[in-house]
């Protein structure tokens, strides 16, 4: 009498498990052209999700208001942002360079080397961002260095002037960390 009754009629959960057509329900079911298409229709709309999530701007100030900002902030925070100002000029430089506009590649190097100076002097000024300030003049001057060995010889003489800058930042900042004789 047990044998008789139809999955649907299953008294206990256990005899339901036991069913051995339940696998070969669920196949079927995926055999059907309906659930693929929303298994697909669900794929691509999480993948238009992820690429319109990561497309929307994070509310990051532009070069422009950062520079004004600079005038109006504190002195403990003008080394950050001077900071921020310079890593976005290198890496317009590095887009400059990379499209051969060599011109205005060194006008961006050139604000580069200027607003790390100015972090630099607000950082030792303000004895705040120090730290933060010289880990990034080092790696300003990694990927200048790597944005010089892709150039020719001609084109080299200004990034080695703003390398031998950036260098002296962070030599000044280390000084201003760690000072001689103060234990």
């Amino acid at each position: 009498m047990g044998q008789d009754r139809t999955f649907s009629e299953a008294v206990t959960p256990r005899e339901a498990r036991l069913r051995v057509d339940f696998p070969a329900r669920k196949k079927r079911c995926l055999r059907r052209p309906r659930a693929w298409r929303q298994i697909c229709a669900m794929i691509a709309f999480c993948s238009w999700m992820t690429a319109t999530a990561s497309a929307i701007p994070r509310d990051q100030p532009t070069l422009e208001q950062l520079k004004a900002s600079v005038s109006t902030a504190k002195v403990g925070d003008k080394a950050k942002l001077c900071v921020q100002i310079a890593e976005k000029q290198l890496n317009e430089s590095d887009r400059l360079y990379a499209s051969s506009d060599y011109e205005k590649a060194q006008a961006a190097l050139m604000d580069v080397v200027t607003y790390a100076e100015l972090a630099r002097d607000y950082a030792i000024q303000s004895h705040k961002y120090e730290k933060q300030t010289e880990i990034a003049a080092r790696e300003m001057t990694r990927k200048l260095s790597e944005i010089l060995h892709s150039l020719g010889r001609d084109d080299q003489p200004p990034l080695e002037d703003a390398i031998n800058r950036l260098e002296r930042v962070r030599d000044d900042l280390q000084g201003a960390m760690f000072k001689k004789g103060a234990q």
